[in-house]
């Protein structure tokens, strides 16, 4: 069988080849967004089912195990995920926090929470036998999807796990989780690749301008293919060459022209940007947005320290409730007015 991992995810698979001696209850795979690490727990589930395992660790992709955990219904394994990955059909929890679901069919959008039913339908999986006395495993993810309801059911459950019972969580931000659940996983954490190996797997796979996609990403290939796919440069450039002329005015067009976009996703570029004025004015470095590199040296130029760092709070207060903005456009005019402020003095 030809392994599904990313090239930079085999040494963390021998890492974790250590642990089958003695399996942990639940362990909590965490690590920046887009890095594979969705896949990274899921084959190790495989593998944990598979009726005649590999060398290294790896599933044989040949057996009755494999053949029912590559269409989703080993009787011995679950997946939780939010409502919205379900109808976007995607494999992937933690590969881009730009990729929205697609729209159901209904006037309901999709929940993009983990809630409380999906952990309470657990019970009935995990109170009968399993399958040729084996394991059976749960693969969650975003862990921080889970709302609170939903947080505290799980943890009853890690608490008191079920025999023969692994749960494998994968997180992109384990500060969003219960200090509690975190100490009943072991945590394992996933690396992201060194630039040249991120680059040349986004080339291989065929991705123009990978360089510029993967710097505007932090490095991480899996984010930024799937950018790469959408029609979000266009877009993403208008953003940028505003947030290059700050001022009233253009905060109000701004505003107007892109109160469709995703407002978590102009958060993030935001973000990045203001880190990247930042970053030029401390160190003259900049990680996001190279090929911005003369307006983001004048933006430092004129903007204070202090300022800065009151600009980075604020967007990350904002982040923490981009999700559900009473009004976009005037959300995303408040946040531009105020990152203007900062190049006002």
């Amino acid at each position: 069988m030809t392994s599904p991992l990313f090239p930079w995810q085999e040494a963390a698979w021998q890492q974790l080849q250590q642990l089958r001696e003695r399996l942990p209850h639940a362990i909590l795979f965490h690590g920046a967004q887009g890095i594979g690490k969705t896949v990274f727990a899921e084959h190790f589930a495989q593998s944990l089912l598979c009726q005649m395992p590999q060398a290294h660790g790896h599933p044989c992709g040949q057996c009755d195990s494999c053949g029912w955990f590559s269409q989703y219904n080993h009787p011995d394994y679950r997946r939780v995920r939010p409502e919205v990955l379900e109808e976007d059909g995607t494999a992937e929890g933690d590969e881009s926090e730009a990729s929205e679901g697609k729209k159901s069919k209904s006037t309901k959008a999709p929940s993009k929470e983990i809630k409380i039913d999906q952990i309470r339908a657990l019970s009935d999986f995990m109170n009968v036998s399993t399958h040729r006395q084996g394991m059976r495993i749960v693969v969650l993810y975003p862990a921080e999807a889970l709302n609170t309801a939903a947080a505290n059911a799980l943890l009853k459950t890690l608490e008191e796990p079920p025999p023969a019972t692994m749960f494998l969580l994968v997180s992109n931000n384990i500060e969003r989780l219960l200090p509690t659940i975190l100490s009943r996983c072991r945590k394992f954490a996933m690396t992201m690749p060194n630039g040249d190996e991120a680059l040349a797997w986004l080339q291989q796979q065929g991705v123009k301008d990978a360089d510029a996609w993967l710097a505007e990403q932090g490095g991480a290939p899996l984010a930024a293919q799937a950018l790469a796919q959408t029609d979000t440069r266009e877009l993403m450039d208008e953003f940028l060459r505003a947030l290059a002329r700050p001022g009233s005015e253009a905060a109000l067009k701004t505003a107007e022209k892109l109160q469709k976009t995703p407002v978590v996703d102009l958060v993030a570029w935001l973000q990045r940007w203001l880190y990247d004025v930042f970053s030029f004015k401390l160190s003259g470095r900049i990680r996001y947005y190279p090929r911005y590199r003369k307006e983001l040296a004048a933006l430092a130029q004129q903007a204070d320290v202090s300022e800065l760092l009151r600009g980075l709070k604020a967007l990350k207060e904002r982040r923490a409730v981009a999700e559900h903005p009473l009004s976009a456009r005037l959300f995303i005019e408040d946040m531009l007015l105020d990152y203007a402020s900062l190049f006002s003095s």
